[in-house]
């Protein structure tokens, strides 16, 4: 992320505290569970930012003796504890709306789409504001799809409230909150299958290391390439490491083939922290995944 990253997100911060207190004000007024669900989205998203704010900062620290691979999985820790955020948000808004199907209350129209154009305009600035940065960060991305699911949801909550002029359908505005709980959690679902997969050490999507090891035996030089593994050291940084077998040779004589190498790994699969074993013999039993990572 770039330096100015970091005053992106500050200002979706401010916007994301302004625009819930407007909304939770106007639903209570209003009588309306869909606003109000609204809202505690988006002050779940004023969570969701300041948590990305802050591992931002931690992921921006140099590596250490402690942490030699840095901290940037702080950014990825950062996007779970976000959708735990949104999930806890979710059952109040299930609570509610269920509380309120039960019991229809009337439901100000006007006052509904006036807050719900609040929230298309600031969600839809906050989205744009963090698009940039969530193509590099996982972190961001999920502040990204906070506020890009709020501001399909204040469209919702817009008709819901246009409907509400013309028609007394009050049960529309709960079940309208439930609608919205479903994106909430397959947005949620989505971040944690990436988070947890990065850091469970799983190979990156879109990877596969039959490609890359075919690819590297095309190598002059190259005799055998086993004991693979391939792992994010976060969303933008993807590590590699393999036993590369070779005729015996002096060490010097590999610096050239380890280049080459590195060179294919980067331009090829976007490998940008390759961690290459020369040997003249495999090891264990010289498969993709030989033996030895059993006793890892």
């Amino acid at each position: 992320m770039e330096e100015h990253g970091g005053g992106r997100l500050l200002f979706t911060l401010a916007l994301n505290f302004i625009i819930p207190t407007a909304q939770v004000i106007g639903g209570v007024h209003a009588h309306s569970m869909a606003l109000i669900s609204d809202a505690v989205h988006n002050f779940s998203d004023f969570v969701a930012v300041l948590i990305a704010y802050f591992a931002y900062l931690i992921g921006k620290k140099s590596a250490t003796p402690a942490n030699t691979f840095g901290y940037k999985r702080a950014e990825v820790m950062a996007a779970l504890i976000n959708v735990g955020v949104l999930i806890g948000a979710s059952g109040f808004i299930l609570y509610e709306a269920f509380d309120r199907l039960m019991r229809p209350e009337t439901v100000l129209g006007e006052v509904v789409i006036w807050m719900a154009g609040i929230g298309i305009l600031g969600n839809g600035l906050s989205a744009l504001v963090l698009h940039r940065d969530s193509k590099r960060s996982l972190n961001v991305r999920g502040a990204f799809l906070h506020m890009l699911g709020d501001l399909f949801t204040s469209v919702a909550v817009l008709l819901n409230g246009l409907i509400l002029l013309y028609r007394p359908w009050y049960w529309l505005d709960p079940l309208l909150s439930a609608i919205i709980v479903t994106f909430i959690l397959k947005n949620c679902w989505t971040i944690m299958k990436e988070a947890s997969g990065i850091l469970m050490n799983a190979t990156p999507k879109g990877l596969e290391l039959e490609k890359i090891r075919d690819r590297l035996l095309r190598i002059p030089g190259v005799c055998g390439i086993h004991h693979m593994h391939l792992w994010n050291i976060s969303l933008n940084s993807i590590a590699f490491s393999c036993h590369v077998e070779v005729p015996d040779q002096t060490v010097k004589n590999t610096e050239q083939l380890a280049e080459s190498i590195r060179h294919e790994l980067m331009h090829d699969f976007g490998i940008d922290h390759p961690l290459l074993q020369f040997e003249t013999g495999p090891c264990g039993n010289g498969t993709l995944l030989c033996e030895v990572s059993c006793k890892i």
